[in-house]
């Protein structure tokens, strides 16, 4: 496949995450095993683990499955809120692992230099401007910068501005970049417009070698990005972190959730930690039942916008070889059109 301009252009990214293409896989909780993070290092891209909350044993066996399925580079997502995260993070330093990127909310500043001690190169999520600024002054060597587009939990600035805000003003270590991207044509002109790579989630949680259940798949499918909401927060004493999926009765279960322990804290018959607690759990559950049972009317379908887009299933080296291909024509037609 001819690549002449992509690879010229997206060199600072390839360069540091030792790979092909610069693309990246998100990391999904249920989603990313090590048969899709494989798949998609095997193809010349780039994905992590999702560490979540599996248990730490249960992560080692999967970093060992992985680096038996393939040679290439890949990371471990690292969710700091995570009732394992102290012992995850352990284990990545324990087994040195060459790529970690913190998820979910601010690591610390010691946690970056202590995962950093064994060489191990550091991505952080910027969902705004400041965090990003803080991600940098913490001493992370990338940054991933997503938009609200994005499936997941996410925040609440467009990509759009993002890149104004961030991409545009930031060259010194590479940015890449995540939320409502599925094109090659897009991936071509975020790669324009200085980004380092692209991150995507909708399009290969649709991927063949994805574990997600068939009904998830197509639920995907059958879905308009409209269809795809974020949940709203009700009450400051109870915060959400936006989670944005398909709406479906665990959008109206998630509601029903928070006015019923918004009704507890006025009465004063829950804490504040225990009700934040439940509010952390709920999605966790949900998106097991959509993903691993196929559960697509009571569990969590999280998906970014970008799912108005995915209307088929293809293997993960046909997505990276179409995107790329993609982004190729599309670098072409642009300096055709210049020149």
């Amino acid at each position: 496949m001819k690549t002449e301009i992509f690879d010229k252009i997206s060199r600072k990214g390839r360069e540091f995450l030792g790979v092909r293409y610069p693309l990246i896989c998100g990391a999904m909780t249920w989603v990313s095993d090590p048969k899709l993070v494989a798949a998609v290092s095997n193809a010349g891209g780039f994905a992590s683990l999702a560490g979540g909350n599996t248990p730490p044993d249960i992560l080692e066996k999967q970093i060992k499955e992985t680096r038996e399925l393939t040679d290439k580079p890949f990371g471990v997502n690292l969710i700091t809120i995570a009732p394992a995260y102290k012992d995850h993070l352990k284990l990545a330093r324990e087994l040195e692992l060459p790529f970690l990127i913190f998820a979910g909310s601010f690591p610390r500043r010691s946690e970056v230099q202590y995962a950093k001690e064994t060489g191990a190169k550091i991505l952080c999520f910027a969902s705004t401007e400041s965090i990003a600024h803080r991600m940098i002054k913490f001493g992370a060597d990338a940054l991933i910068l997503e938009g609200m587009e994005a499936g997941g939990h996410v925040g609440h600035v467009t990509l759009t501005i993002l890149l104004q805000q961030v991409l545009f003003r930031m060259t010194d270590i590479p940015v890449f970049v995540a939320g409502g991207i599925a094109t090659g044509r897009m991936c071509a002109h975020m790669l324009l417009m200085g980004a380092a790579g692209i991150q995507i989630g909708t399009r290969f949680a649709m991927a063949k070698e994805s574990c997600a259940h068939k009904k998830f798949k197509e639920s995907f499918i059958k879905a308009k990005a409209r269809n795809a909401v974020s949940t709203p927060q009700f009450d400051s004493r109870l915060p959400v972190v936006a989670v944005r999926a398909l709406r479906n009765c665990s959008t109206d279960d998630f509601g029903r959730l928070q006015l019923k322990l918004i009704s507890q804290l006025d009465k004063g018959t829950i804490h504040r930690a225990e009700a934040q607690e439940e509010v952390e759990k709920f999605w966790m559950g949900r998106l097991r039942d959509a993903v691993v049972d196929g559960d697509v009317d009571h569990g969590s379908l999280m998906a970014g916008q970008s799912v108005g887009l995915v209307d088929n299933i293809l293997s993960v080296q046909e997505i990276i070889d179409e995107l790329v291909s993609d982004a190729e024509k599309e670098l072409e037609r642009v300096r055709e059109w210049i020149c």
